[in-house]
């Protein structure tokens, strides 16, 4: 077979695209159980906030925000609305960033 009759693939292009990411369908959450009872309420307000922080890091990361500095207030709320929870507070997105910053 001559040279010039011989063909390659095509190699694959590199995208430097984010994966896309569907956020049209809610979460689902985990099955929910009781929280230990006889703690003060504090201990309830933290753990619940910690747990959105949580769910709120996770779902920045699934859309591409990798560091702290990306995540201002308002795209953490709007990822918020995003995935379905209420608007968080300044506390819980400050909490949001530290986890960010923290699980490298």
């Amino acid at each position: 077979m001559p040279a010039a009759a011989l063909t390659t693939k095509p190699l694959p292009t590199q995208s430097t695209a984010k994966r896309s990411v569907r956020l049209d369908s809610p979460y689902v959450p985990m099955e929910k159980r009781a929280l230990p009872a006889g703690r003060p309420r504090e201990w309830y307000v933290t753990h619940n906030r910690r747990l959105k922080a949580m769910r709120l890091a996770i779902a920045l990361l699934d859309l591409g925000i990798y560091l702290p500095n990306q995540a201002r207030n308002e795209t953490i709320r709007s990822t918020a609305e995003k995935i379905g929870v209420h608007p968080p507070s300044d506390t819980t997105c400050h909490m949001v960033r530290a986890f960010m910053r923290y699980s490298r």
